[in-house]
């Protein structure tokens, strides 16, 4: 080789090995994981002094909690929200209230730190220890940054273990920063799984990524637990529940007992309306009549005394968001329940807003102290379940009380298009979403002695309930020929008078039937019916026929 061409040789060599190792550095580089660390404080967020960074279970949140020496605050949403919502704020008389089933517990707040309760600049926060005299959680506390991690979900959760001494990382990829480090064995809840990576939680608080290759395949873990909270016991009947209200509207209007219940058959409980709100103070009006119980229980019917929300001068959240007017209505409730001699109490609240959500629960519970300290059964009555309707909280109703009852009618109501007032597959679909809340045994679902009949004139609906005799004459009078509608499962007539158009779902014994038959289909406590003289003499058997 030519002696000028051999240092132009050696260029393109060293350059050609200088690519060489740049691509191959590239490459191993690419494959290598990352070692940088995450800033912990940019991943639990900024915090003032004071602050603690709050995880629960597997997120993070963006409220913050308060730390003052050893103790630890979350603030009485968070805690409700996520945790136990059973805390309740009293803050006319600056308290936390808690109801067991049992009692009625409070504690006073306090504007400085060291109390069970902590109000600071009007936020109301509980002090850890008090959460967990309640609630069944584990909490993890830790430093640089202050933060808590709680976990308070034990049963059925998506798990991975850990095959081999990996990291967590902040995203999925090698070179995302490294959240935490975790060993072999440990257990990990499972957020997502992805293609590569899944995203994971530590019980300590971290959340992040892991490789798919360093963990197990997800499986379904139940935590054993040693906490031991005070349990609800329920007084039910031993049977079916065959329920009717009583519309009774005057004390002396309790003498017609007997001649209201004449043809009555197969019933053991009936509603008496006797009770109902007077002001916002909780002072209530008391119809309730000692010889209308003696007759009923001679009858073999247990009396649940009613008390509606139903006057309209009234505010039912003033009322029942005022820990003084709740107890006076308690207070009266029972005091009148053992000197007549009931055997229950049916809180009949309707069209509550949104905002008496709370207080209407605070009041169930507390309500159900005392009735079961006097051995009274407790019922509530629900619409049926719509989005609408959300904060009326079945599930928690469900727990505290001994029967939810579905008022399951309705479905067309004065103001509405002209329609049955409860469908078979409307009421079915009621049930079910109530069952998805509340435990079947403990479910009443009541039906309509009554029905619409509609009238149509020029575009203006109007209707008015009926009762079923008054409906069958209706049809009879008129020469109205009624089918079986088998999307109802009614029967329906239509017919036309003076430029008017009339229409009825009605509601009889063959309507009846097939509603009762979904308390044997969904195996619910009973059924009940608004209202006692609406019936016809024939439909108490019918019941009877088809809840057994």
């Amino acid at each position: 080789m030519d002696k000028k061409y051999k240092p132009i040789v050696a260029v393109v060599v060293l350059v050609i090995l200088v690519a060489v190792l740049g691509i191959v550095s590239h490459v191993v580089m690419k494959y290598i994981p990352s070692g940088e660390k995450m800033d912990l404080n940019e991943y639990y967020g900024e915090m003032a002094e004071g602050e603690i960074a709050i995880v629960l279970g597997t997120e993070k949140l963006d409220e913050r909690g308060l730390v003052d020496g050893d103790r630890v605050y979350l603030p009485l949403n968070v805690v409700n929200t996520y945790l136990n919502q059973r805390y309740y704020w009293d803050s006319a008389n600056q308290q936390v209230l808690y109801a067991t089933p049992s009692e009625l517990t409070t504690v006073a707040a306090s504007s400085e730190s060291g109390d069970q309760v902590w109000l600071k600049d009007d936020t109301v926060y509980l002090n850890l220890t008090y959460i967990q005299q309640y609630t069944d959680i584990d909490a993890y506390i830790s430093k640089e940054p202050y933060r808590i991690a709680i976990q308070y979900q034990f049963d059925n959760i998506k798990t991975v273990t850990v095959k081999k001494n990996t990291s967590i990382r902040y995203r999925g990829g090698i070179k995302s920063p490294v959240v935490t480090s975790v060993k072999k064995g440990a257990q990990l809840r499972l957020i997502e799984e992805l293609d590569n990576w899944d995203q994971v939680a530590t019980d300590d608080g971290y959340i992040g990524y892991i490789d798919k290759k360093n963990v197990g395949k997800a499986s379904e873990t139940t935590f054993d637990r040693n906490f031991e909270r005070e349990q609800y016991s329920y007084l039910t009947m031993d049977g079916k529940v065959n329920m009717v209200w009583h519309q009774v509207t005057s004390t002396d209007a309790n003498a017609y007992f007997a001649d209201a219940t004449a043809n009555m058959t197969g019933v053991n409980v009936i509603s008496p309306t006797w009770f109902y709100l007077l002001d916002t103070s909780g002072n209530i009006a008391n119809i309730s009549s000692a010889d209308y119980v003696a007759q009923a229980h001679e009858k073999g019917l247990k009396v649940w005394g009613l008390i509606d929300n139903f006057t309209q001068e009234v505010s039912t959240t003033e009322t029942l968001s005022n820990t003084a007017a709740r107890q006076n209505i308690i207070s009266q409730l029972i005091q009148a329940a053992t000197s007549v001699g009931m055997d229950g109490i049916n809180v009949d609240f309707e069209s509550l807003s949104e905002d008496v959500g709370i207080h209407f629960l605070e009041f169930l519970r507390e309500l159900s102290i005392e009735c079961h300290k006097n051995n009274l059964v407790l019922s509530v009555d629900n619409p049926v379940p719509e989005d609408f309707t959300s904060h009326y909280d079945r599930a928690e109703q469900g727990r505290v009380v001994d029967y939810v009852i579905i008022m399951g009618y309705d479905e067309h109501y004065v103001g509405s298009e002209a329609g049955s007032v409860a469908s078979l597959p409307w009421v079915e679909q009621g049930i079910q979403d109530t069952l998805a809340e509340v435990p079947a045994e403990r479910v009443i679902n009541a039906v309509p002695f009554y029905t619409r009949l509609w009238r149509t004139t020029g575009g203006n609906v109007t209707s008015e309930a009926i009762g079923m005799d008054q409906a069958q004459q209706v049809i009879s009078e008129n020469n109205v020929e009624t089918y079986w509608d088998k999307t109802t499962s009614q029967n329906y007539g239509k017919y036309d008078i003076d430029n008017s158009t009339y229409q009825i779902w009605i509601e009889d014994s063959q309507s009846i039937a097939e509603k009762v038959k979904l308390v044997s289909k969904y195996n619910l406590a009973g059924v009940s019916a608004w209202k006692l003289g609406f019936e016809n003499s024939g439909i108490w058997q019918v019941i009877s026929d088809n809840l057994n």
